[in-house]
């Protein structure tokens, strides 16, 4: 039998003898000292101090909170550090979700499409984002399971990425719906806004008739027809019944006044949970959308752009909205508003008379309510996960850069690193931009080219 020396041994056992001991024993906690902190749930810190460990704030407080023993220590003097932004509605990573052979599709996965290397999401963590509802578009009335993605680096599948423990089991998003425009066509598709929501009504009443069978099936000891037969697995019908349970949120596109009353009234009649996204003209219903508890998620404007739909949008609807008690937040439907520019929406909202804490509100906590998501994400507080953002300045200051982005006490992305800054300064598809290119750009802003 062949002999190891002691020094093998040694180097065999100790990664058994690591992997033994609790992961937050092995993980150093870091501090960020210096920063003026934007907890969210309470007010501004100037020189302010963020203590992690084990991907969790563990601390958060003002200059004379003390290190623990054996940090590592972070300089921020001078720079901002708040939430990591949340996208309550972005379609990064190449997303994709129902075909044309119908307009409902409720038991499509959109994490099943979802490409966690591709460059678009490199916009969104350049942009200080760090949560994304990824869901496909709105074509269809039901286009399938949004999915709630964490941007975690060194992601190798879908499953490094979801909130959710198994997606085989478990709810990791949202439901994807539509009305307008966008979700009439030729048949199968509807053809009139009214049709739209009847189709709608219909497989929702489908689905509670579906969970009273179930309900029957598990009161039934034996299942024979006596008591009941279990019915037939369905997943089109599981999703709905998630969705009626509360325990699954639609996200539900629409535009117009008379669009985002049907989504009222389909809320009160089946009872889900669910948010406006775009709400282009829900400041005129706003009362309505403050009396029904549902959120608005807004994506900002520039110009109509030739779409029938937007053409009365108004720059005040954040006040108006605020004003109303809507739980307002932001959003980039990426790639119509570039994932770079998620807090322009909130400064420009507070440019036209919404409230500065609202609106940077509405760039964390908000959209981390609006998933479902607020006990994880979306404040400076002890216990939650540790996602921030460090800037250059206010986040509602046009000169301000995002210059890192964190995930659970891990930076995903670092400005001052040349492979990532290309992500924050080039065009569109920035991965074909080269180094040599990026550091030509770099010379011409500092003056240095002749």
């Amino acid at each position: 039998m062949r002999k190891h020396p002691s020094s093998f041994l040694f180097a065999v056992a100790l990664p058994a003898l690591l992997a033994a001991v609790p992961a937050a024993a092995q993980d150093d906690p870091h501090v960020f000292r210096g920063a003026r902190l934007l907890p969210i749930a309470g007010p501004p810190i100037d020189g302010g101090v963020v203590v992690v460990q084990g991907g969790r704030i563990t601390e958060v407080g003002g200059p004379d909170t003390r290190s623990p023993q054996g940090a590592v220590e972070h300089d921020v003097t001078g720079k901002v550090l708040m939430p990591g932004l949340v996208d309550a509605h972005s379609h990064v990573g190449s997303v994709s979700g129902g075909d044309r052979s119908g307009p409902l599709h409720p038991e499509v996965r959109n994490l099943d499409s979802i490409d966690v290397r591709s460059d678009s999401v490199w916009r969104a963590r350049s942009g200080g984002i760090t949560t994304v509802n990824i869901m496909s578009g709105s074509g269809h009335l039901m286009s399938g399971q949004t999915a709630y993605v964490k941007l975690r680096d060194g992601a190798r599948t879908i499953e490094d990425w979801l909130y959710c423990d198994d997606p085989r089991t478990g709810i990791c998003g949202g439901m994807k719906m539509a009305n307008g425009t966008n979700s009439i066509g030729s048949p199968p598709f509807p053809g009139t806004r009214a049709k739209s929501a009847a189709l709608v009504r219909n497989l929702y009443h489908e689905a509670v008739e579906y969970r009273e069978k179930m309900a029957e099936a598990e009161e039934s000891e034996d299942g024979d027809d006596e008591g009941g037969a279990p019915a037939k697995r369905d997943l089109r019908m599981e999703a709905l019944v998630e969705v009626l349970d509360g325990r699954r949120i639609v996200q539900h596109h629409t535009h117009r006044h008379n669009d985002i009353a049907t989504v009222l009234r389909l809320k009160e009649e089946f009872g889900f949970r669910v948010v406006v996204q775009h709400g282009t003209e829900s400041w005129k219903v706003a009362e309505e959308l403050a009396a029904a508890d549902v959120p608005v998620s807004l994506t900002w404007i520039d110009a109509p752009g030739g779409k029938e739909e937007t053409l009365d949008w108004n720059m005040e609807i954040g006040a108006i909205l605020e004003r109303a008690g809507v739980d307002v937040s932001f959003n980039t439907d990426d790639s119509v508003t570039d994932s770079r520019l998620l807090m322009r929406g909130a400064a420009i909202a507070v440019r036209y008379g919404m409230s500065r804490d609202k609106a940077i509100e509405g760039l964390t906590l908000a959209p981390a309510r609006a998933l479902g998501l607020e006990d994880r994400i979306g404040s400076l507080e002890a216990g939650k996960d540790a996602d921030f953002v460090i800037l250059s300045g206010d986040p509602l200051s046009a000169y301000t850069k995002v210059e890192q982005t964190w995930v659970e006490g891990t930076m995903i992305y670092d400005r001052a690193n040349p492979d990532h800054r290309k992500y924050a300064v080039g065009g569109y598809k920035v991965y074909n931009m080269t180094a040599h290119e990026d550091h030509m750009i770099q010379q011409l802003l500092e003056g240095e080219t002749r």
